[in-house]
């Protein structure tokens, strides 16, 4: 065999080894996906403490030790400061609206009565004289052994049913719990020690890439603290939106701490809307129980006016993204890491973004705008070996 021929045959095996690391490490990598959501959660939760963070230490020149203690507490301190007149509002209401609901269930069960339920029904118009000897003790109070088992299949039956569907919510509710404390204390180790982490990152990377790969980080940490900005003001105007709306159609006293309640809740797409929903109806229902189909309207004419224009034009403008690619990025990241990344879309699209503009745009194509490969070579980034020529 020629050398040539040699050449094109180890060409070919390593370009198979090579498609099999790929795919390997892709069917990895969706194995774990679970966990790696987790951690990017992680990280946007430790940006978020790390913005007072930074101020404390380097304006206020405090330990910074210190200053995470400050900023952990302070957010929960916020937190609570948010919950109290929330939970409160909930708990003033719910005495006058059991009170409704009691009156109309009371309303349906006078106008169910025994009578109709017979003339309606032929199953209960045949079980009901039978239960009524059984408890009168009369001559035909000797049940069948056919009505006995229907009975036992059934009460089995619903007893399956029953833990079928409560066993599935209690475990989601427990799931839930424990993928919020993996992700606070996952974010307490990356706060504790951040430049420990950043380093390993870029200790992965070969030695003439490593400097590249701290650029390529803290423009990802600028996109999502700028992602973090752009979510603050879109709660923001969610909040006053909802709670000026609410005040207009009747709900008066509660109208800030349900506006506040969701502003916090349109965090989640599509899913924040409906928990939003189900206090600011409840005290519809006592105190406006003619606009309530108007407080359906504007929760989700408020819910949709931030993720279709509020959030994309933000983005737009601070993170320089496309509105297109934020829909689109939640309909992907929705589609292949459920519930949570969903709620991740924007920051999970905005970092994409980052890696394909920086590693294949610049890096593989060479497609370096020109007025930064000038300010590159005169503060020394760059040399004129990296710079593409026009030819």
């Amino acid at each position: 065999m020629s050398a040539r021929g040699s050449r094109s045959v180890n060409i070919g095996l390593r370009n198979v080894v090579l498609t099999i690391l790929i795919g390997l490490g892709l069917v990895f990598i969706w194995q774990i996906r679970g966990t790696l959501m987790l951690t990017f959660a992680a990280v946007i939760l430790v940006v978020l403490f790390t913005m007072p963070v930074r101020l404390l230490v380097d304006r206020l020149r405090i330990n910074r030790l210190v200053a995470i203690l400050v900023s952990v507490i302070g957010f929960f301190v916020i937190l609570v400061l948010i919950g109290i007149p929330i939970l409160r509002t909930i708990g003033d209401q719910y005495e006058p609206l059991r009170t409704a609901v009691e009156s109309g269930f009371e309303q349906v069960r006078a106008s169910l009565t025994r009578e109709a339920l017979l003339e309606q029904n032929s199953i209960l118009k045949d079980v009901i004289p039978i239960i009524d000897d059984l408890l009168s003790g009369g001559a035909n109070a000797q049940p069948s052994d056919d009505l006995i088992s229907q009975a036992i299949s059934q009460v089995t039956d619903a007893i399956g049913r029953l833990g079928g569907t409560v066993l599935p919510v209690v475990g989601g509710v427990a799931n839930t719990i424990l993928s919020a404390l993996i992700i606070f204390f996952l974010s307490m180790y990356l706060l504790a020690e951040p430049e420990l982490y950043v380093s390993g990152i870029i200790k992965l990377t070969p030695t003439w890439y490593r400097d590249r790969m701290r650029g390529i980080l803290w423009r990802l940490d600028s996109t999502l603290r700028a992602w973090l900005k752009v979510t603050a003001v879109s709660m923001v105007v969610v909040a006053i939106l909802t709670g000026f709306g609410l005040w207009l159609v009747g709900i008066q006293e509660e109208a800030f701490a349900l506006g506040v309640l969701a502003g916090i809740l349109s965090f989640i797409p599509n899913f924040g809307p409906v928990v939003a929903l189900v206090p600011s109806v409840a005290v519809a229902i006592v105190e406006a129980p003619d606009n309530v189909i108007w407080v359906v309207i504007i929760i989700y004419g408020v819910s949709f006016f931030q993720s279709q224009v509020i959030s994309p034009v933000l983005a737009s403008e601070r993170m320089n993204m496309p509105a297109i690619l934020i829909l689109l990025g939640q309909i992907i990241f929705g589609f292949f890491f459920g519930f949570l990344g969903l709620m991740l879309a924007v920051p999970l699209s905005a970092c994409v973004a980052v890696l394909v503009d920086e590693v294949y745009i610049k890096d593989v194509l060479g497609d370096v705008p020109k007025e930064k490969e000038v300010e590159a070579i005169a503060e020394g980034e760059l040399t004129e070996e990296l710079v593409p020529s026009p030819s």
